[in-house]
């Protein structure tokens, strides 16, 4: 099975609509970047989009480590009172999201922070809810949802974990 994730951007950009100008958009490395890009442009954000690494604040780090491709933080603007869309690929258990939100308060305080995702898998075990859903999707917990960035062709995979 696969998901056009560039159909899935148009649509969340559809659903956001318009932005107050003061907002920022973070996506979340490396999938929730990759759609924040494409967002960003679609919704015509005046500040320079951020990206976030949260390797660091998984509550995981100390079972899997670093991944080898890490990435860095980019934060272009000051967090402090900005009203900030985070965007990723695919809101699963929430953990990934607890994460990114320490890493933004390592930022400042920002007056708000509003979800965008691409597919919310619905397998919570934090309670999260993305305020912007492009797709809804149910799969067995042994399968994972990957996006994938072929020729600057975002696309969904389904695979089943190792």
């Amino acid at each position: 099975m696969q998901l056009d994730a560039e159909l899935l951007i148009s649509a969340l950009a559809d659903k956001i609509g318009t932005l107050p100008p003061d907002t920022a958009m973070i996506g979340i490395h490396t999938g929730g970047a990759w759609a924040a890009e494409r967002l960003h442009a679609k919704l015509g954000v005046a500040l320079p989009l951020g990206k976030l690494a949260v390797t660091l604040h998984r509550d995981d780090f100390g079972k899997i480590g670093l991944h080898p491709t890490k990435k860095a933080t980019e934060m272009p603007f000051d967090v402090e009172g900005r009203h900030i869309l985070l965007v990723d690929d695919v809101l699963n258990t929430g953990r990934t999201l607890r994460a990114a939100l320490n890493e933004i308060f390592d930022f400042g305080r920002p007056a708000s922070v509003r979800l965008a995702v691409l597919v919310d898998r619905g397998r919570r075990e934090l309670p999260f809810a993305a305020d912007y859903i492009g797709a809804t999707m149910t799969l067995d917990a042994s399968q994972e949802l990957v996006l994938k960035n072929d020729d600057n062709h975002l696309r969904f995979d389904v695979r089943t974990k190792d």
